[in-house]
């Protein structure tokens, strides 16, 4: 008889933790552009912490007030429980008699990504993360973007209702809070209200529309003259005639190689202004080379929150113009 009521328990307790044959995870816990490091505290004040802080702490371009590409913290080994294992981004460094780097997903939690990195001493593991850096942060930010584009996947805006859109033969994952600014069927402005915090007067905006590819070599160094043309027709500022979007004369954006959908894009992050206006803040803009329909798709993201830092707006606009999809 004890024999079946231990059976019967250890199936209930099976039963709790099972669904569809599949264990359910405890969900993950961690804010955006946000990494925790799981090291110890000799290393974390040391040569280690500094190559951390360095890397993720590079302040990220285009942006009005000096932000992190990272926010970093650190926890010893010894401290690393279960509390803090259902952190969503976290980076492992620690000793071993042999280098190694590798990258887990949904270990502890979901979604969830870890990264390893060991090394036998404290220069091995300087050099290591040197050597990862760059995948190290593209993995990290990969795992935000996903993240985001799955919450704003549950709460989608139906893309058949704009003209544009559809004209254009694309697809994105739009949250619920975007409104129509115009949708003229070649060009789509779309706005989000801020309502949270001191940013609440601001706004997100996307702006969606194609130019013809004339020649591919050019692309790139003429994605400031196209923004400024777009801006001055369909982004006016109180007095239309004098007063419209270009990009901030005093601040060079910086463009970079990026992949939308499979195809070589650009991706452009500066700051815009109202030209005879006070309004300004940061764009981000993915320009997709589209060869098959010998075309330009531009997807352009900007923010306007003044007094208020601007990193998570617009790395949430980033999230969705990488959800673009291209029938």
């Amino acid at each position: 008889m004890k024999k079946i009521l231990a059976l019967f328990a250890i199936t209930l307790l099976l039963a709790a933790c099972v669904g569809n044959d599949k264990f359910v995870m405890q969900q993950s816990i961690g804010k955006v552009n946000k990494v925790m490091v799981v090291t110890k505290s000799s290393d974390w004040i040391g040569d280690v912490g500094n190559e951390v802080r360095n890397s993720f702490g590079e302040i990220m371009v285009g942006l009005p007030q000096p932000e992190p590409i990272f926010t970093v913290s650190q926890i010893a080994p010894n401290g690393f429980g279960n509390m803090m294992k259902v952190g969503r981004n976290i980076l492992i460094i620690g000793e071993s008699d042999k280098e190694s780097y590798s990258v887990k997903h949904n270990v502890y939690a979901q979604p969830q990504t870890i990264i390893y990195v060991y090394a036998k001493d404290d220069a091995g593991m300087v050099a290591m993360l040197q050597k990862h850096k760059k995948e190290i942060r593209d993995t990290f930010t990969e795992s935000d973007v996903k993240m985001t584009q799955g919450i704003f996947s549950k709460i989608k805006l139906d893309d058949s209702k704009f003209k544009t859109i559809q004209n254009l033969g694309i697809s994105l994952i739009l949250h619920d809070k975007f409104r129509t600014v115009e949708d003229t069927g070649e060009f789509l402005w779309l706005r989000q209200h801020l309502t949270s915090g001191i940013a609440k007067t601001g706004s997100n905006n996307i702006l969606l529309y194609s130019v013809p590819l004339d020649d591919e070599s050019k692309v790139e160094e003429n994605i400031v003259a196209v923004r400024n043309t777009i801006g001055k027709k369909y982004i006016p500022g109180s007095d239309p005639e004098k007063m419209y979007m270009i990009t901030e004369e005093a601040y060079t954006p910086f463009t970079f190689d990026a992949v939308i959908d499979g195809k070589k894009a650009y991706e452009t992050r500066g700051k815009w202004e109202v030209k005879n206006d006070f309004m300004a803040g940061p764009f981000v803009n993915y320009t997709v080379i589209d060869k098959k329909n010998n075309r330009l798709i531009v997807f352009e993201g900007f923010t306007y929150a003044p007094s208020v830092n601007k990193r998570a707006f617009l790395f949430e606009l980033e999230a969705i113009a990488k959800s673009m999809k291209i029938k």
